[in-house]
């Protein structure tokens, strides 16, 4: 049987959509949202109306009947912590995304434009492998401060995607198989994957830095600029996030540019790449212990992924702890249309989302 399938990821300044026929994609397409436009609509209700205004008017622009659909997949967002998996779009995660307490993303309109779209039509809406969801083992959670959790942030809905697509690769479940895997984009995180599960992880301020973030800075020079006077909350967060890393050193976060700096002889830029990939592997070499070093594949995946040059000097440091598959891209959309389409087939069990406030309030400690 043929399953059509709409996927939706919302994120800060765009809103990409997918029609999907089984795992054929059919058409994609990318709205780009312009600051104006996002400036008038800055609260989540408008944000939403302003988002779903645009989702149909490409859908009717591609003439597509809506009427096919089978299943419509929003891309989960910060929600307390959830399993990975599917989830149905119901009143309570509607409820919890409308009033909070939620962490601001806009991913978290990934459910609520699912639902609007699939009502009508009379069919499920879900999200598939949330932002937040959270598979940690107990031990991997406790730090130093005991009033103080590691939380399981990091890019779950590629990261297992491309896990399931490395297991297949070799004939086997990914609920079978062990696996390390480094999300390089705009921030790096880094996961490990034991029998279907992420039972740690390397979140994007605690490992590697990357194109724009500072990742992990020692803690003593954080707190002297914290009391240093020189910066206040949000410009010190700017420079963790949006003006660290890569950025910072170099005056820019393209690493084309950067690899022809290289090539044109530039040391400092070679220097500082250099130190980026050493820190990528530092951080898979630390996971490594995390499953006992039984590594059926390390597995590179993100945008920035396409760089030979750095997954080359990766995978130079990192291939004694075993192979190394490269699955550049961020694959949202494919991965969220997966989800649905694993659904549909009933190999996946569809999850029910219940708000439960007293547990989830030590997310915001």
């Amino acid at each position: 049987m043929d399953y059509y399938i709409l996927a939706i990821n919302p994120g800060s300044t765009s809103t990409k959509i997918g029609v999907f026929k089984n795992e054929e994609l059919i058409f994609e397409e990318t709205i780009e949202h312009k600051e104006e436009e996002l400036k008038k609509n800055q609260a989540l209700k408008d944000q939403f109306e302003m988002r779903l205004e645009h989702i149909y008017r490409v859908l009717k622009e591609k003439e597509f009947d809506l009427n096919k659909l089978n299943i419509v997949v929003g891309r989960g967002g910060q929600l307390p912590p959830v399993e990975a998996g599917a989830y149905l779009v119901n009143e309570d995660m509607k409820k919890r995304i409308i009033n909070g307490p939620i962490i601001s993303h806009a991913s978290n309109l990934g459910a609520l434009l699912a639902a609007a779209i699939a009502k009508p039509l009379e069919i499920d809406a879900i999200i598939y492998d949330a932002v937040s969801s959270d598979e940690l083992r107990p031990i991997a959670k406790i730090t130093g401060i005991p009033s103080i959790r590691r939380q399981s942030f990091c890019h779950v809905l590629n990261t297992k995607a491309m896990g399931r697509k490395a297991a297949s690769r070799k004939g086997k479940r990914y609920e079978d198989m062990s696996f390390l895997i480094a999300h390089i984009g705009g921030g790096v995180s880094i996961s490990a994957h034991d029998k279907g599960k992420i039972v740690d992880v390397i979140t994007d301020d605690a490992g590697p830095f990357s194109p724009e973030r500072s990742g992990s800075v020692p803690l003593l020079y954080i707190v002297d600029m914290c009391y240093s006077g020189n910066y206040s909350k949000k410009e010190l967060l700017k420079e963790l996030r949006g003006n660290g890393g890569l950025k910072a050193h170099l005056g820019t976060h393209d690493c084309r540019e950067i690899e022809d700096r290289i090539a044109k002889g530039d040391e400092r830029a070679k220097a500082v790449y250099e130190a980026f990939a050493y820190q990528i592997a530092k951080g898979l070499g630390e996971l490594s212990v995390t499953i006992d070093g039984k590594i059926d594949n390390i597995i590179l995946t993100g945008g920035v992924s396409k760089s030979k040059m750095l997954t080359d000097l990766i995978t130079k440091r990192v291939e004694f702890l075993g192979p190394v598959m490269i699955l550049p891209g961020e694959n949202e959309l494919p991965s969220l249309a997966l989800g649905g389409l694993r659904v549909l087939r009933k190999e996946e069990a569809v999850k029910e989302y219940i708000d439960r406030p007293a547990e989830t309030e030590e997310l915001f400690v």
